[in-house]
């Protein structure tokens, strides 16, 4: 089958398409990082595409699309997985800018980009949309803010994509990771500080970029009749904390 995976460059997309072609599937795999997606196919081979695309640049997706080879046109997985989180002040100190950039490309790319493939995939009556959320989806935490509202959009999203393919055999599975290292997830967040990122890590058994993309795998080849609607992993060291109270002082 053809999978198109967004944010292929690097960490969840990266390690999704090596599990991919090793498996026997093509993969279109979308960065804005042309030059890491053709170091990645001299790997890869023939079975991986590069194509160069910015999701947040949704008027430049049905071109990109329409410009696929022919073998390469029919998209049968989409995997949005391209997303960022930008900086860990509280809403009050955060950059607009960062919030902006944020929802451009976890929100508005994401649509722009499902909106692009699923007419051809209720037409065939076949196909699958996975969107990479989050646990932030869920589960507000300090500094959250704008990127927790955009993982939660995400999960609303796909839960109504279900909602309007009833009755279609294309399926929708928003996948919600928690606490992932090996990825530049939290180099991206902390603008590049890579001291401050490695922080987020230390001390704990983490999961890895591999390991979402063998659930992301798993996902794929399951059988065509399962829809799995909503999947939210952890590492065991995380987990929920209750409520926090400020008590007064005075």
């Amino acid at each position: 089958m053809n999978v198109l995976i967004t944010g292929a460059s690097a960490g969840f997309g990266k390690a999704l398409a090596e599990r991919l072609t090793a498996n026997g599937h093509r993969v279109i795999g979308c960065a804005r990082r042309l030059d890491k997606l053709n170091e990645l196919a001299e790997t890869l081979g023939d079975a991986f595409l590069p194509v160069a695309m910015d999701v947040s640049d949704a008027a430049s997706i049905p071109q990109i699309l329409a410009d696929l080879p022919t073998g390469f046109q029919q998209i049968d997985v989409l995997v949005n997985n391209a997303g960022l989180a930008l900086g860990t002040e509280p809403a009050y100190k955060s950059d607009l800018d960062d919030w902006m950039r944020m929802t451009d490309v976890n929100v508005k790319g994401l649509i722009a980009l499902t909106h692009a493939v699923l007419p051809a995939m209720v037409e065939r009556d076949s196909g699958y949309v996975i969107n990479v959320g989050s646990i932030a989806g869920s589960w507000p935490y300090f500094g959250g803010n704008v990127y927790g509202a955009t993982k939660a959009f995400v999960k609303q999203f796909s839960l109504n994509l279900r909602a309007d393919l009833l009755g279609t055999q294309v399926r929708v599975t928003n996948l919600e990771p928690g606490n992932v290292a090996g990825t530049e997830f939290s180099n991206v967040r902390y603008h590049g500080d890579a001291e401050e990122a490695a922080k987020v890590y230390d001390g704990f058994k983490t999961m890895t970029g591999e390991n979402i993309g063998d659930i992301l795998l798993w996902l794929i080849e399951s059988p065509a009749h399962i829809n799995v609607n909503r999947l939210e992993v952890m590492p065991v060291a995380q987990t929920y904390n209750g409520l926090t109270i400020t008590k007064q002082t005075k």
